[in-house]
């Protein structure tokens, strides 16, 4: 199969759905992926078990404020940076490019740096979603060593990081990344293909392009993709109150949904961390990280980042099931509610629908 600008809209939808509010503005990745493909031609979707394997599988995504992002535009500069700098470390360049985060424009955007750098893009991410650290992802919880990440920003800089593991990873990748305007290109975990099997989350662009597809010509577009995600309806309301600050290199806060018509007289509270990351109703948890969290209009299913969540926005909260990774005790170690601070032990969104809202 080939990426094709026709496919790049379904592929921004469903990929902004699997953001839970993070991994930045799709339109600002999916311009750049129509461009890309309209000037270096299309780009072939590949499976891990096509590759042998010694190939290069290079796990590229920005990293900052999404706030940030779609102010501070990537080029075509960096990839091509990157790409030379893992030539210089490894003495060969890469063998295909692969999403960090399949979640935002950090699910679309690969398609256009693998389209400049004339590779094919891997049916697989590390994460199944969005999170906000370095270290949350998949080949960390698989044991992976996290000893190298490079970073290049519009400036020109190109940063090499060899860190002792996944959380020095972050403290130093965040460092780099708040000095470079709270914006970067980066590279981490790169990967032969042989480790790479077992520790990425595969089919997952597959599924982007499947969630995007679920809303097409459909008089219900909210139904539909609730029936796709197999998602559990929190809420649907009115935005009634956003509070948002940009610190660190990440965007903060709270967002409060009040209950529209069987809703009525209920209110929501998301947790924010560039992603949605727990939802409260009367003081009692709904759902909560890892399982994952989307704002959704009401009226198209196109899901609202956490930027661009406004007050009076018409909206339905979306909640399901993360990758069986995530569940596991590593997994929950590097991105359960506890690992943002949360005082919280994890609760499956099958559980906490399972009992009465009160």
């Amino acid at each position: 199969m080939k990426i094709e600008v026709k496919d790049i809209p379904a592929l921004a939808r469903g990929c902004a759905v699997l953001g839970t509010g993070g991994g930045g503005d799709v339109r600002t990745g999916s311009l750049a992926a129509i461009r890309a493909i309209q000037t270096y031609g299309e780009v072939p979707l590949i499976q891990l078990a096509d590759l042998p394997e010694d190939a290069l599988v290079v796990p590229l995504s920005g990293i900052g404020a999404p706030t940030v992002s779609h102010e501070m535009i990537h080029g075509e500069d960096e990839p091509r940076r990157i790409a030379e700098e893992i030539e210089r470390i490894f003495g060969r360049l890469p063998t295909a490019v692969m999403s960090s985060e399949i979640g935002g424009a950090n699910g679309v955007a690969p398609v256009a740096w693998a389209a400049q750098l004339g590779l094919p893009l891997l049916d697989a991410d590390g994460m199944g979603r969005a999170f906000p650290e370095v270290q949350m992802v998949s080949m960390y919880v698989a044991g992976l060593p996290a000893d190298l990440v490079i970073m290049s920003d519009v400036a020109g800089n190109v940063v090499t990081i060899r860190p002792v593991d996944g959380l020095w990873s972050e403290r130093l990748a965040r460092a780099v990344c708040v000095a470079a305007g709270s914006h970067a290109l980066m590279a981490d975990y790169v990967l032969t293909a042989g480790r790479a099997r077992g520790a990425v989350i595969e089919g997952t662009v597959t599924r982007a392009l499947a969630l995007g597809r679920a809303t097409e010509g459909t008089s219900e577009p909210l139904s539909a993709l609730q029936r796709e995600l197999g998602a559990s309806r929190l809420i649907t309301g009115k935005l009634t109150d956003v509070e948002r600050r940009t610190s660190g290199g990440f965007v903060c806060g709270t967002a409060t949904i009040e209950g529209a018509g069987d809703d009525r007289g209920r209110t929501l509270t998301l947790e924010l961390q560039n992603e949605n990351l727990v939802a409260v109703e009367n003081g009692r948890v709904r759902a909560m990280v890892p399982d994952l969290i989307t704002v959704v209009d009401t009226e198209t299913a196109v899901a609202v980042q956490t930027e661009g969540l406004r007050y009076g926005q018409r909206v339905t909260v979306l909640a399901w099931p993360c990758d069986p990774l995530w569940r596991t005790a590593k997994g929950l170690e590097t991105a359960g509610p506890r690992a943002f601070g949360y005082d919280l032990d994890y609760l499956p969104i099958e559980e906490l629908e399972g009992e009465p809202r009160g």
